[in-house]
């Protein structure tokens, strides 16, 4: 894959958020601003050591009688018996579990918020195949409730994409739940890649093919990513072109901004795909484009072309056990997860549901279970790998979060009980080594939107 503009993806990067490239860079670098950039600030935080849990480290490992110190928002030891200075506090976790917080790569919480209705559906832009131009976080609702919830079931980071309508849905962004943040520049992942939502199979053909358009097929879906590609490829020769001083630069486009992301390796490619012959065919385009995919989603057949997607380097997104509720999620086993994770290749536990985000853990569990009837030895620890470092590499933001590794920002969820059981409960989760969420706390309200919305007892 070539990977371009390095100087000005790390400017940007130094800036928080690169959200320009090409001649925009320029403008906002004369502006002294980034549009859109992020303006995450972590809440204040204290040095806090968990003293004597069972800690799940995210990278696959399990130690026992462990200790974790957090400090100035970063993970800063991990081991037995560490030392608590002076002004340290000190969490027992003797007979709890500890992990790094939940990565959910596939959300849509905020773009599809609750209530669920007509005007607040706002995360399909299915006006036409290619969308690449609009971008899911200026459909982000700050306040939709659904990030208190995921809170609360230990998810520290979640990525929010567009709807699957279109062959290019849009770029996606990759999230902090912070409750009661009123912009959702205060809730991005400082530094992480945005990612374009692509879709195979029965979505984009069926939505275009009832309007009597094209797609009406998959070799039509094909065909349009490939004659975009193309419009792509040549814009960006135009671009690189007047860079190096030869001739003017094209008129900005912002649908072609996006997939030259792509193909420069700027931006992340999500691919919305069930079947493993349509996935096959993906990674069929993306040679002849030469980029990368990073992840496929839904991916209910993955365990068909496991080998391929090691071979590849591409992460599988999936449910445990959800399918059948169309013809190219039918060929779904229960193994799936697993047989991946034991093909050596890249297993991720998602949601793509406003519920099933709360449980995420409780997901995993299921999947694991179904990997060791079917004779495979996985450990715990590993299939915690399914709920952080993958979904964390996924993103690109592997080097801030996803582990308990030192250094790692301090993303951690102390569990009343194994979490890979239905009796656990998030007792306390920590982002950047700030106490986000502790029940019984006085956080009964996750979003302004709540407030005055509660039922109370003997009210008329």
């Amino acid at each position: 894959m070539r990977l371009r503009w390095i100087a000005v993806a790390a400017a940007c990067l130094a800036l928080a958020a690169c959200a320009t490239t090409g001649a925009d860079t320029a403008d906002a670098e004369r502006d002294g601003r980034v549009p859109y950039a992020s303006t995450y600030t972590p809440r204040p935080s204290a040095p806090t050591l968990i003293r004597g849990a069972t800690v799940l480290n995210g990278a696959g490992a399990e130690l026992a009688n462990a200790d974790v110190l957090m400090r100035d928002g970063r993970i800063a030891a991990v081991g037995q018996n560490l030392e608590a200075d002076d002004g340290v506090a000190v969490i027992d976790g003797r007979g709890k579990f500890v992990t790094p917080g939940i990565i959910d790569v596939h959300s849509h919480l905020g773009v599809y918020p609750s209530p669920s209705i007509s005007a607040t559906s706002d995360g399909n832009e299915a006006t036409q195949p290619n969308a690449a131009e609009v971008w899911a976080e200026h459909s982000v609702w700050p306040q939709d409730p659904g990030f208190g919830r995921a809170v609360a079931g230990g998810i520290t980071t979640l990525h929010i994409l567009p709807g699957s309508a279109n062959l290019f849905g849009g770029r996606g962004v990759t999230l902090r739940p912070v409750l009661g943040a009123n912009t959702v520049q205060e809730m991005k992942f400082p530094g992480a890649p945005q990612s374009l939502k692509m879709a195979c199979g029965e979505n984009p053909a069926r939505v275009y093919g009832e309007r009597n358009s094209s797609p009406a097929t998959d070799m039509g879906n094909v065909a349009g990513y490939r004659a975009s590609f193309i419009e792509a490829q040549a814009y960006d020769r135009r671009v690189q072109a007047h860079e190096n001083g030869d001739g003017e630069a094209p008129d900005r486009n912002l649908e072609l901004e996006t997939l030259a992301g792509v193909l420069n390796g700027d931006i992340l490619l999500q691919w919305h795909c069930y079947r493993s012959d349509e996935m096959a065919t993906a990674i069929e385009v993306a040679h002849e484009f030469d980029f990368e995919i990073a992840a496929f989603h839904h991916a209910v057949e993955s365990y068909k072309i496991a080998d391929l997607l090691a071979e590849e380097g591409i992460c599988s997104a999936m449910w445990a056990d959800w399918w059948g509720f169309k013809i190219e999620a039918y060929d779904a086993i229960r193994e799936n997860i697993p047989f991946v994770h034991a093909a050596g290749a890249c297993a991720i536990v998602h949601s793509d549901s406003e519920v099933g985000i709360q449980r995420l853990n409780q997901e995993a569990a299921k999947a694991l279970a179904d990997g060791r009837r079917a004779g495979l030895t996985i450990t715990r620890a590993e299939a915690w790998t399914w709920l952080s470092r993958n979904p964390a590499r996924a993103l690109g933001i592997e080097e801030e979060t996803g582990t308990l590794e030192v250094g790692r920002r301090a993303d951690v969820v102390v569990w009343s009980a194994d979490p890979l059981s239905t009796y656990a409960v998030a007792e306390r989760v920590f982002m950047d080594g700030a106490s986000v969420y502790e029940p019984g706390r006085g956080q009964e309200h996750f979003s302004d939107f709540e407030l005055g919305q509660s039922y109370r007892e003997g009210a008329q």
